[in-house]
């Protein structure tokens, strides 16, 4: 078919489905959207919440404590902790029910949620990291999320194979790292902004290989340097003790000095290494990917989507976390032998399975919840194969002629994700608002619930500006003490009013050797996401004098970085 342009049901404007979209969606037998592609993105994200925690009290039968988890007292659903949940104590299929043609599939489906229970956290084999959620293989750690094999790594996200670090996003196979973004392979890296294998450095923006380094840009293989300025060693050691990196004043005045110093080198137009024929940023072994961010290992023909990582192939409008899957439509946090798995989320090892969440080892489900190892199953009630095959073709028919429609008279039929509006979470409660922020106000206007932050039930007893300044005159007392953020008195969506430091925590950082944070961890998460380019691509020219190479890129024309090419780039680093 040849391309067609719509308009968005959410936002109101144009979208183009291209022919190859078509040839997709026919390929895994759905209707093309009626959402545009980042509107899509957001009504997924509003189902995803890896870091707003709540206190409430465990549903499991003969279980009254009081348990951690990532759905509010406030919403009326049946959660069970971990432990219970993954046990065989209870049967998932007890809940199912008949499919009634007489309401609509959301409503129903939203029904069924409401009865079945669902686990307060995803957090598996979890030591010691009760504050860890979508996370697998955490130890000793405290409120880190999207990771995996960690060990002794707090306040972070979207980490993996961390060990003692601290404040960071997207960090990967790390030690005693603090406060970097987009970083692997380091030791001992600091303030940093995507680089790789660098040592005991500092304020690094996009170095590879560098050791005892300190406030420098595209640098490759370097060492005592220091804003790009090749020092001695015992130049670069007598420069670095006179800053004073353990005084909070210091590392801020360093911070906003290297700010600057970045907006006046150069940029590449997108990060994307052992790439073919794809767009987007931050991609490492893609091929034939468009419009895709954060993807690694193996990942082919795929679309609109984001954080995918090992041997994904044909996926459309999906992530976070893909992994393992092959025809993948509208789906997260899926994968691990997944084939052909559509609004799904939390669905691992299963096949032909649609609109479900939290099913493991299952395959041909449809609206299902908290199944493992079934099979031909529609809202958890088991049926015959040829039961199930004719079931399934009206239930879709079904959802075209008697659609839901939401508060906001988008209508959702066959092929949409599920409505935001029935999600567990509000939108300040998801990565919504990570990647797509707004106000309340304006959340409201568009439809998504919104919950407002309550007061905080601890007295501050020292206000942030108080701390003392350097980490050599912090005593073990400031663990009993709780911090009034900086950010408490101004307009914020995040900012939680108030922080405590944990004995863990002041440990570490007295062994990395940095200050105490004046920040809550929401509002140092706000801050690292601020920092990140969008999910969005503009069409750019190069900057490079005499250059006319055009690319699409996650800079938007009116930033103020120096955008080259990947052959300029390249021509000027290496």
């Amino acid at each position: 078919m040849k391309e067609e342009i719509k308009i968005c049901q959410n936002c109101k404007q144009e979208f183009k489905i291209e022919s190859e979209d078509f040839h997709f969606y026919e390929k895994i037998k759905v209707p093309p959207p009626t959402f545009c592609p980042e509107c899509r993105t957001i009504r997924r994200l509003c189902w995803r919440n890896e870091m707003s925690f709540f206190r409430r009290k465990c549903d499991a039968p003969n279980h009254s404590e009081t348990i951690i988890s990532f759905i509010s007292p406030e919403e009326k659903v049946c959660v069970y902790d971990s432990e219970y949940w993954w046990s065989d104590a209870w049967d998932s299929t007890s809940y199912g029910k008949e499919y009634d043609f007489s309401k609509n599939f959301f409503e129903q489906w939203r029904e069924l949620r409401d009865r079945v229970p669902i686990q307060c956290l995803s957090n598996i084999h979890a030591t010691n990291s009760d504050y860890c959620n979508v996370a697998e293989e955490s130890k000793d750690s405290y409120m880190s999320s999207g990771s995996w094999r960690i060990e002794k790594t707090f306040y972070s996200n979207r980490i993996s194979e961390t060990r003692e670090c601290l404040d960071s996003y997207i960090l990967h196979r790390s030690e005693l790292c603090y406060e970097d973004m987009i970083c692997a392979d380091s030791y001992h890296l600091l303030y940093s902004f995507n680089c790789k294998s660098c040592v005991d450095s500092y304020f690094l923006y996009d170095c590879m290989g560098c050791t005892n380094c300190f406030g420098c840009t595209n640098l490759r293989n370097k060492s005592y340097c220091m804003w790009n300025e090749q020092l001695t060693r015992e130049e670069y050691n007598t420069r670095l003790e006179k800053l004073n990196l353990k005084k909070h004043k210091s590392v801020i005045e360093q911070k906003n000095k290297f700010d600057e110093f970045c907006l006046k080198t150069i940029h590449r137009f997108a990060v994307q290494i052992k790439t073919v024929n794809s767009t987007g940023d931050n991609l490492e072994g893609a091929k034939n990917c468009k419009t895709c961010f954060d993807i690694s290992g193996n990942v082919e023909d795929t679309k609109n989507s984001h954080w995918l990582a090992k041997n994904v192939k044909d996926t459309y409008d999906s992530g976070p976390g893909i992994g393992f899957a092959e025809l993948v439509y509208e789906c997260f946090d899926t994968g691990i032998g997944n084939y052909r798995n559509l609004f799904t989320s939390v669905v691992y090892s299963s096949s032909d399975v649609e609109y479900s969440i939290s099913c493991h080892g299952c395959s041909n489900l449809f609206g299902c919840i908290g199944l493992r190892n079934k099979k031909y199953c529609i809202l958890n009630k088991q049926y015959s194969k040829e039961k199930y095959e004719e079931l399934i073709s009206k239930i879709k028919e079904h959802m075209m002629n008697m659609p839901y429609v939401d508060k906001k008279g988008r209508i959702y039929k066959y092929g949409e994700f599920f409505p935001a509006e029935l999600s567990t979470f509000c939108y300040n409660e998801t990565q919504a608002q990570d990647y797509f922020p707004i106000t309340k106000q304006k959340a409201l206007e568009m439809g998504y619930r919104w919950r407002d932050k309550k007061a905080n039930e601890y007295e501050i007893t020292i206000e942030a500006k108080d701390l003392p300044d350097s980490l050599d005159d912090v005593d073990d007392s400031i663990t009993k003490e709780v911090i009034g953020c900086e950010n408490k008195d101004k307009e914020s969506n995040y900012c939680r009013g108030a922080y405590k430091i944990t004995p863990d925590e002041l440990n570490l950082y007295r062994k990395i050797g940095v200050p105490l944070q004046h920040l809550c961890f929401l509002c140092r998460h706000e801050a690292r996401l601020k920092k990140r380019n969008p999910m969005k691509l503009w069409h750019r020219k190069c900057m490079k004098e005499g250059c006319q190479n055009e690319f699409e890129t996650s800079y938007a024309p009116d930033r103020k970085e120096i955008i080259y090419c990947e052959r300029c780039y390249q021509a000027e680093v290496y």
